[in-house]
Parts: structure tokens; C-alpha cells; sequence
């Protein structure tokens, strides 16, 4: 069973690895149980007990039968988050089908619907169009400068 967990230490029993994960977790106000892994980030999955996964370490522990050819989920949303009841073991299609897309890209332009897919763009158009721009614009100024130093016979390196 922790046999199956990729990463895992092998010292571990279940009993000891729910009392690891739980030394090392505090609870939120709102249900979740937070892990403190390996690193500093907070916010995103962490590693613990050996180079494990936690949330994956904790499906096994505390909800057993974990079938190593499915990936674990988070309900809640929350990376860090080891709370059994906010995990759930699903297949990567279902995985993929069940995240939510943002309706902004990172740079704050609105996202548009693929019409083929029913879902948003995975590439924003405005950003897109601005750094194939920018692209244009440092290839001209590097053409400019070839060209200036053509007469002269001296060559720079980018």
C-alpha cells in the first residue's frame, strides 16, 4: 500500500506517516489541513517524508486503497492542502476536464472561447500579438545595426 506511493521513505508504517503528516500540518478556518513540506512557497504542493508528494503520501495514510495509475485531487482546490476529505483519486482525463480555466490571461486581458472546444484560448491573442511586436522590433533594431556596421567593418555580437 505505502509500497505503491513513489518517493516514499520506506521506514514509514501508516501509522507513522499520519503522525508525521500531522506534526507537521496545521488546520485553517476553512477545513483545510495545511502541510509544511521540504520547501519555503507556501501555496503550491509540497514534498515531505523522503521525496514523496503530500497530498499523495496523505491519500494513502489516511484514505487507503491508492491505485498508483490514478492521480490524486485536490476538491478544495488548495495545493498544500492534506485534508482526506478534500482528496479524491480520479484519472488524469477527468483531472484535466475538472479544472477550472481563468476567465483572464496573467496579464489581465479577457479570455476568448474556442469555438471548436467550448472552452477559453490556451493562447491570449492581445499578448501574443504584443510579443510577436516586441520580437519584430528587436530583430529590425539588430538588422539596423548589421547594416550600420556593414560599411564600417566591425562586427557586434547581440
Amino acid at each position: 500500500m505505502l509500497s505503491d506511493v513513489r518517493g516514499l521513505s520506506r521506514h514509514f508504517t501508516v501509522s507513522t506517516l499520519r503522525q508525521y503528516l500531522l506534526d507537521r500540518s496545521d488546520r485553517r478556518d476553512d477545513g483545510c489541513l495545511i502541510v509544511r513540506g521540504y520547501g519555503s512557497r507556501r501555496g503550491v504542493y509540497q514534498k515531505v517524508a523522503g521525496r514523496a508528494w503530500a497530498h499523495i503520501a496523505a491519500y494513502a495514510a489516511f484514505v487507503g486503497d491508492y491505485d498508483p495509475t490514478l492521480e490524486v485531487d485536490h476538491t478544495c482546490g488548495v495545493k498544500d492542502c492534506i485534508e482526506p476529505r478534500h482528496l479524491r483519486q480520479l484519472s488524469h482525463a477527468e483531472n484535466c476536464r475538472s479544472r477550472r480555466q481563468a476567465a483572464q490571461c496573467r496579464n489581465g486581458h479577457a479570455r476568448e472561447l474556442d469555438e471548436a472546444t467550448g472552452r477559453f484560448r490556451s493562447v491570449c491573442r492581445a499578448c501574443n500579438r504584443d510579443n510577436q511586436r516586441r520580437w519584430r522590433e528587436r530583430e529590425a533594431a539588430l538588422v539596423a545595426q548589421a547594416r550600420a556596421n556593414a560599411g564600417t567593418g566591425t562586427t557586434t555580437t547581440p
